[in-house]
């Protein structure tokens, strides 16, 4: 009685509230996307058509025959087992076929390539799989939040390599100072690149892998764009690179190439090392993706690759139709060869966050803060096209009309 008289005591003394989160999470801010849906929301209910062009989620649909296969594997009773915590072999070889066939790079199925819960889960299991608290993580800057959010869960640090415009939005590895390179322990890249939609030629990754091993830095490059290309560009893979699998890992994702959000279907392949202790991390969190999305995804590697080219041609009109759109308002941008995003400088005076403000609150339009990305992020937006080409166009007409600048 005595004790919970006490316990009590204490809970009243420290205002009747229990500590519920760790320090690692309350560090972490709001996920930017949850805050611009729950504004979203809030703006529908009150009557607002709001036209999202602010998360990356394709508008176009699943390709039918893909569809077609998941609901045949659904009729297997055997794979509704629990999955191989590495991926499904036929998982596993289609990737390695399609590394072949695409970059010309040879894989082992069984150890240097493993099955994910989608591309972001991957990226935030790798951090604390990598480094020990204190590490420090070299990301670029601006990037997708998920890298650095994964560090700080992982008590780990980072540091920004900026991306500027007029260097391709390429980090510069020269200046890099030195004592932050003795204290690392993994960098991330990112092309073709989100926010920037930076694309890269194969020189790049030679560079980048050579920078990694000359510093034993182990690198990760996020390749979820790698097949939303235009205009005859081809995304190289950071395993071309000479000695890459000695250090790199890559992430694939069938989100975006093959509108499989929901499915949460990626992979990671390359140094088996890396991949071993991400597999590790991953055998005691979780047990793998569904067996029936796994061979759906298999299948769309293999299966007919129209679909793809089908899709790109959307995504380059919509971007082209953008950019002309902006540059109707004095803000110009060039259509990317990569992604589908647009990034683009704010007109002055606004700073990234006051023109996204702006944009919304007297347009209805949705488009994402530079700054939301990291500090380099500072003075541009980015644009989404994963919404119909009208929808595209009416954005842009909305803001022609009550934006002044």
């Amino acid at each position: 009685m005595a004790s919970e008289l006490a316990r009590d005591k204490k809970f009243k003394k420290a205002g009747g509230r229990l500590k519920v989160a760790s320090e690692r999470v309350g560090q972490i801010p709001p996920y930017l996307f949850a805050q611009i849906q729950k504004k979203k929301a809030a703006m529908v209910a009150a009557g607002i058509d709001v036209i999202d062009l602010g998360i990356g989620d394709p508008d176009l649909p699943t390709p039918e025959h893909i569809v077609r296969r998941l609901t045949e594997e659904l009729a297997d009773p055997k794979n509704f087992n629990y999955p191989e915590f590495a991926g499904c072999a036929e998982f596993r070889e289609a990737v390695a076929r399609f590394y072949g066939q695409q970059y010309g790079v040879e894989l082992d199925p069984e150890t240097e390539v493993l099955a994910l819960i989608g591309s972001k889960e991957g990226i935030a299991h790798l951090v604390p799989a990598l480094i020990d608290p204190g590490d420090t993580v070299l990301i670029p800057d601006p990037s997708y939040p998920v890298y650095r959010m994964a560090v700080l869960l992982a008590n780990g640090e980072y540091a920004g390599m900026p991306l500027r415009e007029e260097n391709n939005f390429e980090p510069d590895f020269g200046a890099i100072p030195e004592k932050v390179l003795r204290r690392a322990k993994l960098m991330f890249l990112n092309y073709p690149g989100n926010p920037t939609a930076a694309t890269v030629d194969p020189a790049f990754f030679e560079r980048a892998v050579a920078f990694a091993k000359l510093h034993g830095i182990p690198v990760a490059h996020d390749s979820a764009y790698n097949r939303v290309t235009f205009d005859g560009y081809s995304a190289p893979s950071i395993l071309q690179a000479e000695g890459a699998k000695s250090i790199a890992v890559e992430f694939g994702s069938f989100s975006k190439t093959y509108s499989m959000t929901g499915m949460r279907i990626g992979y990671a392949v390359g140094n088996r090392d890396m991949l071993k202790a991400l597999a590790v991390l991953k055998s005691n969190t979780d047990t793998g993706q569904f067996t029936p999305v796994q061979k759906a995804a298999a299948y769309a590697l293999e299966a007919d690759q129209h679909c793809v080219s089908a899709n790109n041609r959307i995504y380059g009109e919509r971007l082209k139709a953008v950019a002309d759109g902006l540059a109707s308002v004095g803000i110009r941008t060039e259509p990317p060869r990569g992604s589908f995003f647009i990034w683009a400088r704010v007109p002055e005076p606004f700073t990234s966050a006051a023109f996204t403000e702006e944009v919304l609150s007297k347009a209805g339009v949705i488009v994402t803060p530079g700054s939301a990305f990291g500090p380099a992020g500072e003075g541009y937006f980015r644009i989404s096209v994963s919404v119909p080409t009208e929808r595209l166009l009416e954005a842009v007409q909305r803001i022609r009309d009550t934006i002044r600048f």
